[in-house]
């Protein structure tokens, strides 16, 4: 499972011209999840990553606080192509990203998690909708995680 974690100021998801949810200070995660991805523990990790990262300043302006301790805001989106595989050619792979019907299980996991560690609901994308993703870049701080990258 890979996400990619924005630090923003506000982010909003569209789907056929209507805002389907927005957040403001806090968190935009992209989230891809692979065929090798295992329900239970990679759900748990990658939703204690995202809510423990600590890339918010503290009150030195260093980046010491996690969304959680700001009492920041979540906003998850679905991105099947963030498990493109690059390696052959210029046109991606997604032969890894994992299909539908597994993979929405495991992202619904993943809200439940994050929504059990942060105490309150997040904001969500629609999952396989074509999204239109709008954001202001605090920093910018832009994080990678994988959780294959133990």
């Amino acid at each position: 499972m890979k996400a990619v974690l924005q630090r923003v100021k506000e982010a909003s998801v569209e789907v056929d011209g209507k805002i389907v949810s927005s957040i403001n200070n806090g968190l935009l995660v992209l989230l891809g999840i692979s065929t090798e991805d295992s329900f239970n523990e990679d759900v748990k990790l990658m939703a204690s990553k995202i809510v423990n990262q600590r890339i918010f300043n503290d009150e030195e302006g260093k980046m010491n606080l996690s969304v959680k301790q700001i009492k920041g805001e979540i906003l998850l989106v679905s991105q099947f192509t963030l498990m493109a595989n690059t390696k052959k050619g210029n046109r991606p792979s997604y032969i890894n990203a994992a299909k539908p019907d597994v993979a929405i299980p495991i992202y619904e996991a993943v809200i439940e998690e994050i929504e059990n560690l942060l105490e309150k609901q997040i904001g969500v994308g629609v999952f396989g909708a074509d999204m239109k993703v709008s954001l202001v870049n605090d920093g910018p701080v832009t994080i990678i995680v994988d959780t294959k990258g133990k």
